[in-house]
């Protein structure tokens, strides 16, 4: 997957001194370094295990219930923005969880380089920045060469679980992993916390909405 533009921008959002000592000190236990070459879980988790990744897992609340309520899987999340990859390594080791690493790159180019082909049980992108601005649209994650790059990686019935409070997104959305031939939309809810951005979403009146597809 060719990436010449990229689907966020690199914020200057305040790192508090707890974070940035998170990224000082615990990346080298929690972290995975960007590498272009493919992972193997077992040696980074110890075991053989169904693996999830999660695309920009914010400031990682809902990322570390998920896999704390999910012990048997085992969790990679990948966020770009220092704050929330200090917050969520601070996460790691207080509640030691064992099953979540985090990497700090370009999720496509992560999943390019690093996932192994049929390698994932699931795919978690939630609430993706929308990019509401039609001049902005190209800059939207979801295109048909993500959807294709994705469905990919996923194991044979592995699921990708999208979610967002912005309608016409959830529109664009559809579209393209509706014509990814790899994936079908599954009939079935996918159960998932509650995420403070979508909170403030659903506050101001947003509709969220799931969508959930299975690797034929």
């Amino acid at each position: 997957m060719k990436r010449g533009i990229r689907s966020y921008v690199l914020r200057q959002g305040r790192t508090t001194p707890a974070q940035q000592r998170a990224l000082d000190q615990l990346s080298a236990s929690y972290g995975i370094a960007y590498r272009q070459e493919i992972l193997r879980p077992e040696e980074i988790f110890g075991r053989q295990a169904p693996l999830v990744l999660e695309i920009g897992s914010g400031m990682g609340d809902t990322t570390a219930r998920i896999a704390a309520d999910q012990p048997g899987t085992d969790f990679i999340a990948i966020e770009v923005h220092g704050p929330g990859v200090g917050s969520l390594l601070q996460r790691i080791r207080k509640d030691e969880l064992k099953n979540l690493r985090i990497i700090r790159h370009d999720a496509a180019e992560v999943l390019e380089h690093m996932i192994a082909d049929g390698a994932l049980a699931g795919l978690h992108l939630f609430f993706p920045d929308p990019w509401p601005k039609k001049r902005h649209h190209k800059r939207r994650l979801v295109q048909p060469e993500f959807a294709a790059l994705a469905a990919r990686k996923l194991a044979p019935g592995g699921y990708l679980h999208a979610a967002t409070d912005w309608p016409e997104y959830a529109v664009q959305m559809a579209e393209v992993f509706n014509a990814e031939p790899l994936i079908a939309r599954a009939a079935e809810a996918k159960a998932r916390p509650i995420t403070k951005f979508e909170q403030r979403g659903v506050n101001l009146g947003h509709e969220v909405r799931d969508l959930v597809y299975r690797r034929r």
